[in-house]
């Protein structure tokens, strides 16, 4: 018993370790960035790195509709499934 309560103890531990850093950066980095800009509103959004990003920032932007997003991605779809086709287990 005393064991499994040492163990759970050292888990949480770790897990408190290895978030403690995620805690502090995002204050900090939001501090110095309104500091720097001077003003308090979202940061710019950055730039998608995937056609499937790029195909849902125009949906939402409005430059193509629901039909052409879904046509696009089946598109896609049909181009990976050519150049990695999937394999099956024997």
């Amino acid at each position: 018993m005393m064991v499994l309560l040492v163990a759970t103890l050292g888990l949480v531990v770790a897990a408190a370790l290895a978030f403690w850093p995620s805690w502090k950066q995002p204050a900090e980095q939001g501090r110095s960035t309104r500091s720097r800009s001077g003003m308090s509103g979202h940061a710019e959004p950055r730039a998608p790195l995937s056609l499937e990003g790029v195909l849902v920032t125009q949906l939402i932007a409005g430059e193509i509709s629901r039909p052409q997003y879904l046509r696009a991605l089946e598109q896609l779809a049909a181009r990976d499934e050519q150049r990695h086709p999937l394999a099956l287990p024997d």
